[in-house]
């Protein structure tokens, strides 16, 4: 330990340690006045102390008046450093955080987004492909061929990068999607094109319709612009037709969201009969669709059925793929394919936003479909989550037989765990993160009627796979006993 400052700071009582902390949080700024600093739990945990030596701290920055405990808000901030010498006071930016028009995740969500950049949790829960499996090599392949080629690059046009649409166009014919360029929107991944959907399409007060459960109701995408989400039933062909309706004065207010293939979070893959008869009572009823397919290209046993776009005839879908699931989120690369009218009405948007997804990105997106390099690695993506199902299903089977059902995904990232035993989801979630494993539950998804886990075979290593559902296993089967 070099640094003389924190080499002081570590001889110093815990209790003190705590209150610098505290207090160079609140004199930078980081902290400001309104806001909540971390639970007692939190920081005793961060600074590996009992609770009395948080709370000998937090009394000390009470009686300095910087902190004070409100009823039902925990403990906030209340002066900093500079309101203390002179009072004029700094604007309350917790007053402007909480009367933002976009609404915060569930607290739940909140904490499984932070605890999935922890490295030294087992990720049961992550929807992404698993390090192991991205390729490095043809990744630095795709960007040097880009560099080798580079010109000066700027804005690009609305749409996105001409080359990039024109590859896509070509892609697309081979699922069965005849979209011209112009008919494409690049955007930066599947949660923009539905952020785009809720400012260029839908009014306030619009109701979204989709499958109950979904990973919808993980977000507040639409809920931030005053949108209902109203769940419909499905089977184990996807959603449900008969629940399709438009309600009398809900004409150009009202969307279908369904996600057919290897859906998030139930991994049902939705039959070429049940598309076909969602696609004719949206006709009927005239409630436009979003088919969001970003996870198409992870099927495991056989090729699915087209999309529904493949069967539109009138422009009744929005179409929605990414790269985000089969190569990589960090590319950020997405796409809407829709009537031409409605992906201008969406570009312009976008270019109010953020004025275009990445240059770089694009290209390097455009280089991955030219060269076929896509097609190649998404079959061995495909092998890859074959072995990875394989052995999730038989630790399953070893470990949970007596306490749990679940289906057998034909492809995708997810399998759908039901727990028998009537136990506390909230304490089970709880437990599997002190033990290291991070889960998520099907309350997240809207599932109401009974104890649910969305298991995640694509990100973990093999052995922590094995390992994690060995403790859920022991965990369920303790939680059970009580």
């Amino acid at each position: 330990m070099n640094d003389p400052e924190e080499k002081k700071m570590k001889n110093l009582p815990k209790y003190r340690q705590i209150v610098h902390f505290i207090k160079e949080k609140i004199g930078n700024g980081e902290w400001p006045i309104g806001s909540k600093i971390p639970s007692q739990r939190t920081l005793a945990k961060d600074f590996q102390v009992n609770r009395s030596t948080v709370i000998t701290a937090l009394e000390e920055l009470m009686a300095d008046g910087l902190i004070e405990g409100r009823m039902g808000k925990g403990t906030v901030v209340i002066n900093n450093t500079w309101t203390l010498l002179a009072k004029n006071s700094a604007p309350n930016w917790d007053q402007y955080v909480t009367s933002g028009i976009q609404r915060p995740s569930q607290k739940i969500v909140q904490e499984i987004n932070q605890s999935e950049s922890n490295t030294d949790l087992i990720q049961l829960s992550k929807g992404e492909l698993s390090a192991e499996i991205f390729p490095l090599d043809v990744m630095k392949k795709m960007m040097g061929q880009v560099s080798q080629n580079m010109e000066a690059f700027g804005y690009e046009e609305p749409k996105g990068y001409f080359p990039l649409r024109g590859a896509l166009s070509s892609y697309l014919r081979t699922i069965g999607i005849n979209a011209s360029p112009s008919s494409i929107l690049i955007v930066s991944g599947a949660l923009q094109a539905l952020q785009l959907i809720s400012m260029g399409l839908l009014q306030r007060g619009s109701t979204v319709y989709l499958d109950q459960p979904s990973y919808l109701y993980s977000l507040h995408v639409f809920q931030s612009a005053d949108m209902k989400l109203t769940g419909l039933p499905m089977d184990q062909d996807g959603l449900l037709p008969e629940n399709i309706h438009m309600p009398r004065g809900e004409r150009g207010r009202s969307i279908l969201y369904t996600n057919p293939c290897f859906h998030n979070p139930t991994g049902i893959l939705m039959s070429k009969k049940r598309r076909e008869e969602i696609l004719a009572a949206s006709e009927n009823t005239q409630l436009p669709i979003i088919e969001d397919d970003i996870y198409r290209e992870l099927w495991i046993d056989e090729i699915p059925p087209f999309p529904i776009k493949t069967i539109d005839k009138n422009g009744h879908v929005l179409y929605i793929g990414s790269l985000s699931k089969t190569l990589s989120p960090g590319l950020r690369i997405g796409w809407i394919v829709g009537p031409e009218p409605v992906i201008e009405r969406l570009s312009d948007i976008k270019m109010q936003t953020d004025y275009g997804s990445s240059s770089l990105s694009q290209r390097v997106a455009a280089e991955w479909f030219t060269t076929g390099q896509y097609q190649l690695h998404v079959e061995k993506v495909r092998q890859q989550l074959k072995l990875r199902r394989e052995l999730a299903l038989s630790a399953l089977g070893t470990h949970l037989k007596d306490v749990a059902t679940w289906n057998i995904p034909k492809g995708g990232f997810f399998i759908w765990i039901k727990v028998l035993p009537s136990i506390s989801m909230k304490l089970l979630y709880a437990k599997a993160l002190s033990k290291g494993i991070l889960l998520n539950l099907g309350s997240i998804y809207a599932q109401e009627k009974g104890n649910y886990v969305r298991l995640s075979y694509a990100y973990a290593s093999l052995e922590d796979l094995q390992k994690g559902i060995y403790e859920l296993g022991l965990m369920i089967k303790e939680l059970a006993s009580k």
